[in-house]
């Protein structure tokens, strides 16, 4: 660990006390006590305000002022920083008002002329390519809010309003979705962001679920849910496409040196299951249930009577 980086993670470290003694630094850190004083200075240099305490128990109190130092970044994080937001440009939509542009630009303005070109440099020689949003949703920060206080939301979807209260959100082939228990009726669903005509937060209904509550209902719906087993054989590109693209109900494992794809899904899901493994071609191979091979065998037969 260079210097810099050992004096980040030394701010860190303090964030949370409100005393420590030089061999708190000596022991965490595995340095010197000779180089442990030098630190402290120049952590007091960068903005740590502290005062000493002499004699066998004292040491250094530190002085809370939230602790707003600034934090020294390398040339590689500084890079590996704008790799990550350069990487998540292509969202159209996201739970903040500004945009990861906006944000990539700013930081880029605070740079150094030289590291400014060198970054610049890094970005021109990675491209990205990744499934920008399909549509826009408008109420991701209403959504973001709601999950954070754990507070329930009133929507409208295709004209019908909804109570809900969110768990989470997610992001999968450009589109966003959330998984949330509808108040009312109970029921666990996933719902496209995408769809809601309006949404706002409930302050009136004081009583909600913690977050614990919701990943417990989440857990219960996935276990009951998907209550039809399936097992595929994949190829090697099969397994490639599976690790690309995937969903909650679907595992992976290598059993007799074979890719094995398996879990349950529903019902309700079973033409989204067959327009899934179509999606798979012939990197796929069913090994049951019967019903979902001779439907996606039917499948494949009308794509072919198209042509």
């Amino acid at each position: 660990m260079n210097k810099a980086e050992r004096l980040n993670q030394e701010l860190i470290f303090l964030s949370s006390k409100n005393f420590f003694q030089i061999n708190d630094l000596i022991n965490e850190f595995k340095i010197s006590k000779r180089t442990a004083l030098r630190d402290i200075t120049e952590l007091e240099n960068m903005g740590l305000s502290f005062y000493v305490e002499n004699g066998r128990h004292g040491g250094y109190h530190l002085i809370k002022k939230e602790l707003l130092v600034p934090v020294i970044f390398n040339l590689e994080e500084v890079s590996a920083i704008f790799f990550a937001i350069q990487a998540l440009t292509l969202l159209s939509a996201t739970p903040f008002e500004k945009s990861y542009k906006h944000i990539f630009d700013k930081l880029f303005a605070t740079l150094p002329s030289p590291q400014q070109d060198y970054v610049s440099k890094l970005q021109e020689s990675v491209s990205y390519y990744r499934i920008p949003s399909i549509s826009k949703s408008n109420f991701l920060n209403i959504i973001l809010e709601s999950i954070v206080n754990e507070k329930i939301i009133d929507i409208k979807i295709h004209n019908n309003e909804q109570q809900l209260q969110i768990f989470n959100l997610l992001y999968r082939n450009g589109i966003w979705f959330c998984d949330a228990i509808d108040i009312v009726t109970k029921k666990w669903g996933t719902y496209r962001c995408d769809q809601f005509q309006s949404c706002k937060i409930n302050n009136d209904l004081a009583s909600t679920y913690t977050h614990l509550e919701l990943k417990k209902f989440k857990q219960n719906y996935e276990n009951n849910y998907h209550n039809i087993q399936f097992e595929c054989e994949l190829t090697s590109l099969g397994k490639e496409l599976f690790k690309k693209n995937n969903y909650p109900n679907m595992y992976l494992k290598t059993e007799h040196g074979k890719n094995i794809m398996y879990g349950g899904y529903n019902r309700d899901e079973f033409n989204y299951m067959i327009d899934y493994l179509i999606g798979l071609g012939k990197n796929v191979r069913i090994n049951y249930p019967e019903e979902l091979k001779h439907s996606y065998i039917a499948e494949l037969k009308k794509i072919i009577n198209s042509y």
